[in-house]
C-alpha cells in the first residue's frame, strides 16, 4: 500500500469521524447555549425582539462570503489531511488560510510537500499536531484573558458609552484593515477582491440602501459576494 493510500485511509477513519464529531457537537452545543443566554439577556433588559431578530439576519448574511471561502478551502484540506480533521479545524477555529498554513509547515518540517507521495503517516501526525498547537493559543487567551480585556476596556473608556463606541469602532477597523492588508500583499486577485468590495459598500450604503432600506442589513454580504466575483473574474481572464 503507498503512502497516500495509507494517509487516506487512516485519515478517514470511522473513529477518527466519530472522534471530531464530538469536539464538533460541543461547538454545536455551545452556541446553542449562547444563543439561548442572548434571548434571556434581550428580555431581562427589555430589548424590543425585532432588534436581536434582526441583528441575527444581518449576521446571518454577512457570513455567507466568509463561509464560502471555508467551504472551499476545506474541500482542498479534505483531500491531505483527511474530512474528519477539516472538518474539525474549520468548525472550531474558521481561519481556512491559517488551518491551510499549518498543515503545509507541519509537511515542510517534515521535510516533504503536503499530498505528496512522500507525505507519510508520520507527516500527516506532525500536520495535525501543528494545526491543533497554532489554535490553542487563541482558544487559551479567550478563555483567561477575555474578562479582563472587559475591565480594561471599561477603564479606558471611563464608562463613557460614545467613546466605548468609538474605542470599539477602532478595534474593529484595526482588526480588519489588517486582515486586508495582507491580502492587498498576495496579489492583483486579493487586492481586487478588497477595493471593489470597498467600493461596492461604500455605493450600496450612499445610493441603493438609501432607496430600499431593507438592503442596508444585506450590503455587507453583497459588498463581499461582489469582491469575490471581481476576483474570480480577474483569476478566469488574466492568470
Amino acid at each position: 500500500m503507498s503512502n497516500i493510500e495509507q494517509v487516506q485511509q487512516a485519515s478517514n477513519s470511522p473513529i477518527l469521524w466519530v472522534l471530531c464529531g464530538i469536539t464538533v457537537f460541543v461547538s454545536v452545543l455551545q452556541t446553542v447555549l449562547y444563543m439561548r443566554q442572548c434571548s434571556k439577556m434581550t428580555k431581562e433588559a427589555r430589548i424590543d425582539p425585532a432588534i436581536p431578530k434582526e441583528a441575527f439576519r444581518v449576521g446571518l448574511i454577512s457570513a455567507i462570503g466568509p463561509a464560502l471561502g471555508v467551504f472551499i478551502v476545506m474541500v482542498g484540506l479534505m483531500a491531505s489531511i483527511g474530512g474528519p480533521m477539516a472538518w474539525l479545524r474549520l468548525s472550531i477555529i474558521g481561519a481556512a488560510a491559517t488551518e491551510l498554513s499549518a498543515a503545509n509547515i507541519g509537511a515542510d518540517a517534515c521535510g516533504v510537500a503536503l499530498g505528496s507521495e512522500q507525505y507519510t503517516l508520520l507527516c500527516l501526525a506532525v500536520s495535525w499536531f501543528t494545526m491543533a498547537l497554532n489554535g490553542a493559543g487563541w482558544l487559551l487567551f479567550t478563555g483567561v484573558a477575555t474578562p479582563s480585556l472587559e475591565s480594561l476596556r471599561n477603564k479606558v473608556s471611563g464608562g463613557d458609552m460614545k467613546w466605548l463606541v468609538v474605542l470599539s469602532g477602532a478595534c474593529s477597523l484595526g482588526i480588519f484593515g489588517y486582515l486586508n492588508a495582507g491580502e492587498i500583499l498576495k496579489g492583483v486577485g486579493n487586492t481586487l477582491a478588497v477595493l471593489t468590495g470597498a467600493v461596492s459598500m461604500v455605493i450600496l450604503v450612499k445610493t441603493v440602501c438609501k432607496k430600499v432600506p431593507k438592503l442596508m442589513e444585506y450590503s455587507l454580504g453583497i459588498a463581499m459576494i461582489i469582491g469575490m466575483i471581481f476576483a474570480v473574474g480577474y483569476d478566469q481572464l488574466f492568470m
